[in-house]
């Protein structure tokens, strides 16, 4: 196989290179530019809606929070600290330094302060229950129950979140490989295949931009971020599918650009013929679910028998 030319030069003005051929300026100007043709193409929000930017103080989801006050949308950002040590305190001083310095308002939601303890001391009591859940899937379940029941306290229209063309590809394969076809049809710059009252609207301005893009737009910006992987990551599933792609990435370029063009050209216009099964409402906590009981609140029924069986020691 013939190797890749590597393109030194601005393919608009003959300057070094910063990301996607283009220099600095151009490369700026090419990336915002498709972010807000992201937004229109895929009807994602309004200048009239009231939208929260899901934030965790990481390159993506500022780069998100960044460009909307740019763009001059209303926006607040709604940040959940799970208390994963220095990296989560770290990840929250930088937040707040990138809201104060771009005037935008923060609202901080605590683990601790939520559930009464830190992700990885209800990660521990679960394990000792025999649930061996990891960190990145029970962080998922709990951050989104909270991110939901705030943006409906804060009367928010939508939800951003900094889901990326790379998260998306990622996300579809694993679908793929574990037939997974409810999920699957989930996906999209819009989550979720019908409009549900009970869920506030959840959409990703980042979705045909590649995590190359992401990254160099938010050093190019000079953003106060961590661009290490969250510690409690380690020997995630998703890890593998990611690993695969950027390996097969490297000989195929457009592998993650076809994977997401797949499903917008294949999937995504089957999301409106497709019925929405009935959502139920938890009997214990109020808030959405399909079944009986919530995920979170399964999750600390189990917390609650961990308890009790320390106790009883």
């Amino acid at each position: 196989m013939a190797k890749i030319k590597k393109i030194t030069k601005c393919i608009k003005c003959g300057k070094r290179v910063c990301c996607s051929n283009l220099c600095k300026m151009h490369f700026q100007y090419y990336f915002e530019r498709k972010v807000k043709k992201t937004i229109k193409k895929f009807s994602l929000f309004t200048p009239k809606d009231k939208i929260g930017v899901a934030v965790s103080g990481g390159k993506d989801s500022t780069v998100c929070l960044y460009l909307l006050n740019k763009f001059k949308y209303n926006i607040i950002g709604v940040t959940v600290d799970a208390k994963i040590g220095n990296y989560t305190k770290q990840n929250l001083d930088n937040l707040r330094s990138v809201c104060k310095e771009n005037k935008i308002k923060l609202h901080e939601i605590s683990f601790r302060e939520e559930f009464g303890h830190s992700l990885c001391y209800l990660r521990s009591l679960l394990k000792s229950k025999g649930h061996n859940y990891s960190s990145c899937m029970l962080c998922g379940v709990l951050r989104r129950f909270l991110i939901n029941k705030y943006s409906k306290k804060l009367k928010l229209d939508v939800i951003v979140t900094g889901h990326n063309l790379d998260d998306e590809a990622q996300a579809f394969l694993m679908n793929v490989y574990r037939n997974d076809t409810k999920l699957a049809i989930r996906q999209g710059p819009i989550s979720g295949n019908a409009k549900i009252k009970q869920f506030v609207k959840r959409v990703k301005p980042l979705y045909l931009c590649s995590e190359k893009e992401t990254t160099a737009y938010s050093k190019l910006m000079k953003f106060p971020v961590n661009y290490e992987a969250c510690p409690c990551s380690t020997g995630a599933y998703r890890r593998k599918y990611r690993e695969h792609l950027d390996k097969f990435e490297k000989d195929h370029p457009d592998v993650k650009y076809n994977i997401v063009n797949f499903f917008l050209n294949m999937i995504h216009p089957m999301k409106s013929k497709i019925k929405q099964g009935k959502i139920a409402t938890c009997k214990k906590c109020g808030e959405p679910c399909a079944n009986e009981t919530c995920r979170t609140c399964e999750i600390f029924g189990c917390i609650e028998k961990a308890k009790v069986k320390k106790k009883g020691k």
